[in-house]
C-alpha cells in the first residue's frame, strides 16, 4: 500500500505547475514605471536590472513568487511584481497572479489590485505593520501604517511577507551594503541662520577653480593641445571657477537664494517631493551648459557619480536669483530623483567635460574631466530609523487580542459544557434556549464578525503546501480561525466531528436557525428514506474527492469548485455578491426549512473532512444500553440527522452532537428502558394465602 501511495504523490507533484512564475523581459517591461528601463538579467530567478533615463542602473526589478513562494490560501503563492530603487525604496509595486478565492469570486480583485499601491516610496528597512477592522499602526509611532482589506486581513498578510521576503532577499544578494542605511531626505525641520561664507567655512559649498593654463597643462601631448588660443593668453585667467551646493534642505536655500527662487522650488517640490535640487554658480570660461543646450533637459556638459554609479541629473528650468552674498557668476539649478538611487547625505561627485576641437570641415572633439568632490553634512538630513517589526504571525495576533481573547473563552467553556457538565447540560429545561444562543454567538460573533467560517480552501491549501514543499506560515495569518481549527481538532479526539459541524460552524447555525423557522411556520419536513439518506450522505465524499483531485491536476479551477461551500457567500460577503452565488446560498438556506441542515449533511465538503478527522475519536461518549435498538427505537427516530443506526449504535461520523439523545438516555420520563424499569420496581409483589391447617383426627 505505502509504495502505491507514494507513487500517486509522485505522480501528482508531476503534475502540478511550477512554482516559480518567471515573466519574460517583455512581461518585464510592461510593468517598469518610466523613466526607468529594463536593464540585463542578473540571475535565473527573473531579476533584471532597472536602467534611469541615461542608461545607468538605478535599482532591480523582480517578482516575489520565485524568491518567497509563501502559499495562500488557494495554496498557491501571490505573485507580485517589485521594482526596487538602489536604496531599497519601492518604485511600484504590481500584482501579476493570485488564487486568493476572496478577491477571484468575492469582493473582486478592485482592492487587491489598490493595496499594492500603498507601497511605492515606502522603503524596505521601515516598519511596516496591516492595519485591519480590529487593529492599526500606532497612533504617533514610526510604524508604517498600510491600509489592510475587510474579510481578506490573512490573505494581505500573505501578499505582505512575500513582498518583504522577495526583496530583503534581493538587498542581501545585490545591493552590497548600500541598503544598510537608508536614504536621507531633507529635514524640513532643521532651521539654523547661515550665510554664503558660513557655507564656505563649513564646507557645505564646494568650490573647484582650473585656471587656464591648467586646462591648457590637462590637454599637453593630445592633437588639442594648442587649440585654445585664449587658454594661452591668458593663463592666470579662470577657466572653470564653479561653486557647489545641495540648496534642498531649507537652512542652506535661504543662504544661497533668493526668496523668489525658493518659492519656485517649494512649488516643484509639491509635485515631485523626492527631487534632490544642486546649485550651481560658474564664473568662469567654461559655462555650465553648451550653446546647443536645451532647457529642462539633461546637462550635455556635465554628470555625476555616487559610489561608482551615475546619478541621473536634469535641469529644474528656474530663474535663479542669488543671495545678496553669494558670488556672481551663471547660476543654475540640477534635479535628480532620490528614488532613482541618489542619497543627499552620501559623498558625491560633479564631472565637468572640457571640450576641445581640432579641425575645422569636421573637427575631432577631445574630452577632459574636471571632478569636484561634494558631502552634505548629516545634520540637514533625516534617515529613517531602521525598526524591525514584529513577526506577521505575531502582529496579527497583537492586532486582535481582544477578539482572541473572548474567543478563546468561550470556547473553553463551550469545551467544559461539553464535557464535564454534558449530561447535566443535556438535560436542563433551558437547554434548547441556551443552544440557540450559543449559535447565535456563533454566527454574530465568530461568523460575521470575526470571519471565523472554516472552510475547505484551507485544507485543499495545507495539502498543495504539503506536495510542493512549501511553507506553512500562512496560516499563522489567521489566528482567529486557527483557534477554531484547534478546537476542531480537540473535538476530532473528544467527540467526532461534532464540535465543529455542531456548534462552531456559522453556517450550519444559520440552516439550524431556518429548520426552526420552517418548523414555526409549519412547513411540511421532507424526510429521505432510510436507503436514500445514506446515498446522499455519500455525496460529500464524491465532492471531497474531486477537490483534491482539482488540487494535483487542475489547481487553477480549484477556487472556482470550492464555491461549492456557500459559506464565503453568506459569512464573509453578507450576501453582497454576484446574484448566482447569493441564489445559491440563499437555495440552501430555504432548503434548511423543510430538509434538516441538507448542506451540512450530504454536500459539504468540509464536513467530509471532519467525518474522516472524526475517525481519531478516542471513545464512544454517547451511553448506551443494551435495549437501545432492540426494543427501544425513540432516540433513532429523534435523531434529526440519521446518525443512530437501527441497531442502537451511534454512527459518530454523521454525528453533529446535537445531545437529543443524551438528554433521552438520562430522562426517566422518556428513555424506555428507564420507564419499564422503574415500573417493575413500583409493581406491587402478589401475596400467596396462607394455607388451611388440616383438621384433626379424632383418636381410636
Amino acid at each position: 500500500m505505502i509504495p502505491i501511495l507514494r507513487l500517486f504523490l509522485l505522480c501528482v507533484l508531476l503534475a502540478l505547475p511550477a512554482r516559480g512564475q518567471v515573466l519574460s523581459p517583455q512581461e518585464m517591461l510592461a510593468y517598469v514605471p518610466p523613466p526607468f528601463g529594463l536593464g540585463a538579467a542578473l540571475n535565473d530567478k527573473g531579476l533584471y536590472q532597472v536602467v534611469n533615463s541615461g542608461g545607468a542602473p538605478a535599482g532591480f526589478v523582480f517578482t516575489t513568487q520565485p524568491y518567497a513562494p509563501l502559499p495562500g490560501f488557494a495554496g498557491a503563492p501571490v505573485n507580485a511584481l517589485v521594482v526596487l530603487d538602489r536604496d531599497g525604496t519601492f518604485v511600484t509595486v504590481r500584482l501579476v497572479h493570485h488564487n486568493e478565492p476572496i478577491f477571484i469570486s468575492g469582493m473582486g480583485e478592485a482592492p487587491f489590485l489598490a493595496f499594492f499601491e500603498q507601497y511605492a516610496g515606502k522603503s524596505i528597512w521601515s516598519p511596516m505593520r496591516i492595519g485591519t477592522p480590529y487593529g492599526g499602526a500606532d497612533a504617533g509611532s514610526s510604524l508604517i501604517h498600510l491600509d489592510g482589506i475587510t474579510k481578506a486581513t490573512a490573505s494581505v498578510r500573505i501578499a505582505h511577507e512575500s513582498i518583504m521576503a522577495a526583496a530583503h532577499a534581493v538587498a542581501r544578494e545585490h545591493m552590497q551594503g548600500r541598503v544598510a542605511a537608508p536614504a536621507a531626505r531633507p529635514d524640513p525641520d532643521h532651521d539654523e541662520a547661515l550665510t554664503w561664507a558660513d557655507l564656505v567655512d563649513q564646507g557645505l559649498a564646494s568650490h573647484l577653480r582650473v585656471s587656464n593654463a591648467e586646462i591648457d597643462a590637462a590637454f599637453q601631448g593630445t592633437r588639442w593641445a594648442y587649440a585654445d588660443p585664449e587658454a594661452q593668453a591668458d593663463p592666470d585667467g579662470a577657466y572653470l571657477d564653479l561653486w557647489l551646493l545641495d540648496v534642498s534642505p531649507p537652512a542652506l536655500a535661504r543662504a544661497a537664494l533668493a526668496p523668489s527662487t525658493i518659492a519656485q522650488m517649494a512649488r516643484f517640490q509639491g509635485v515631485a517631493p523626492t527631487d534632490e535640487f544642486l546649485l550651481l554658480i560658474e564664473a568662469g570660461r567654461h559655462g555650465l551648459v553648451s550653446e546647443s543646450f536645451v532647457r529642462n533637459t539633461a546637462p550635455d556638459l556635465i554628470k555625476a557619480e555616487q559610489g561608482g554609479f551615475p546619478i541621473a541629473l536634469r535641469d529644474a528650468d528656474f530663474q535663479v536669483d542669488l543671495a545678496p552674498d553669494a558670488p556672481e557668476g551663471t547660476a543654475m539649478i540640477l534635479r535628480t530623483d532620490r528614488r532613482l538611487g541618489f542619497n543627499p547625505a552620501e559623498p558625491f561627485t560633479l564631472i565637468i567635460e572640457a571640450l576641445r576641437e581640432h579641425g575645422f570641415i569636421t573637427p575631432e572633439i577631445g574630452r577632459v574631466e574636471l571632478q569636484l568632490a561634494h558631502q552634505t553634512d548629516e545634520r540637514f538630513f533625516l534617515r529613517e530609523r531602521v525598526i524591525t517589526p514584529p513577526p506577521p504571525w505575531l502582529e496579527a495576533l497583537q492586532n486582535r487580542q481582544i477578539d482572541l481573547i473572548l474567543l478563546a473563552l468561550g470556547l473553553a467553556a463551550l469545551v467544559w459544557a461539553l464535557g464535564a457538565r454534558m449530561n447535566r447540560f443535556a438535560g436542563w429545561r433551558h437547554f434548547t434556549p441556551a443552544r440557540l444562543l450559543i449559535l447565535a454567538v456563533m454566527t454574530g460573533f465568530v461568523g460575521f464578525w470575526g470571519q471565523g467560517q472554516l472552510s475547505i480552501v484551507t485544507p485543499l491549501g495545507v495539502l498543495r503546501t504539503a506536495l510542493e514543499g512549501g511553507s506553512y506560515l500562512f496560516l499563522l495569518y489567521d489566528p482567529f480561525s486557527l483557534i477554531l481549527w484547534a478546537a476542531a481538532i480537540l473535538g476530532f479526539v473528544l467527540w467526532g466531528r461534532g464540535l465543529f459541524c455542531g456548534w462552531l460552524c456559522p453556517f450550519g447555525a444559520l440552516q439550524e436557525f431556518a429548520h426552526h423557522l420552517g418548523r414555526l411556520l409549519r412547513l411540511p419536513q421532507i424526510e429521505p428514506s432510510a436507503a436514500w439518506d445514506k446515498r446522499l450522505k455519500s455525496l460529500k465524499y464524491i465532492a471531497l474527492g474531486g477537490l483534491v483531485a482539482l488540487v494535483a491536476f487542475a489547481p487553477q479551477h480549484v477556487d472556482t469548485a470550492a464555491e461549492i461551500e456557500p459559506f464565503k457567500t453568506a459569512i464573509t460577503m453578507f450576501f453582497i455578491r454576484d446574484w448566482l452565488y447569493v441564489a445559491y446560498a440563499a437555495f440552501w438556506l430555504l432548503l434548511g426549512m423543510v430538509l434538516f441542515k441538507g448542506f451540512c449533511r450530504y454536500l459539504c465538503p468540509l464536513g467530509a473532512v471532519m467525518a474522516i478527522g472524526g475517525l481519531i475519536r478516542g471513545r464512544d461518549w454517547i451511553a448506551r444500553r443494551a435495549e437501545c435498538g432492540s426494543p427501544c427505537q425513540l432516540c433513532r427516530v429523534k435523531c434529526s440527522y440519521g446518525a443512530i443506526e437501527k441497531s442502537g449504535k451511534i454512527a459518530y461520523s454523521e454525528c453533529f452532537q446535537c445531545l437529543d439523545c443524551v438528554a433521552i438516555h438520562d430522562d426517566e420520563k422518556r428513555c424506555v428502558p428507564l420507564i419499564l424499569a422503574a415500573r417493575k420496581s413500583t409493581r406491587p409483589i402478589p401475596v400467596q394465602p396462607a394455607p388451611e391447617p388440616k383438621p384433626q383426627e379424632a383418636p381410636a
